[in-house]
């Protein structure tokens, strides 16, 4: 089995600055999180107006269905990304 980016961490020796270091990539893995609904949403607001104004031809209308889809796929993958750090960060805080 894997292990996990922290598993070598001895958290008997965290001081405040490892705290706060902790807080800190919580709020930076929120923010990641964040970035890719804006990038989904992005992509699927461009992927709807391609293909229902420039739909008339097939291209288009492949083309702007095929950014609604890697919009899904954008927003699915920054989901699982988000919940394996914020899994693995909880594992963390719960130990101290």
């Amino acid at each position: 089995m894997k292990k996990g980016c922290y598993s070598d961490v001895n958290l008997d020796d965290l001081i405040l600055r490892d705290h706060l270091a902790s807080d800190r990539t919580m709020l930076a893995n929120e923010r990641t999180l964040l970035a890719y609904i804006r990038t989904s949403l992005t992509l699927l607001a461009a992927g709807v107006t391609v293909a229902k104004f420039f739909g008339a031809k097939p291209f288009y209308y492949y083309a702007g269905w095929t950014l609604c889809i890697l919009g899904v796929v954008f927003l699915i993958w920054g989901i699982f990304s988000f919940r394996k750090m914020h899994l693995e960060l909880r594992k963390i805080k719960a130990k101290d």
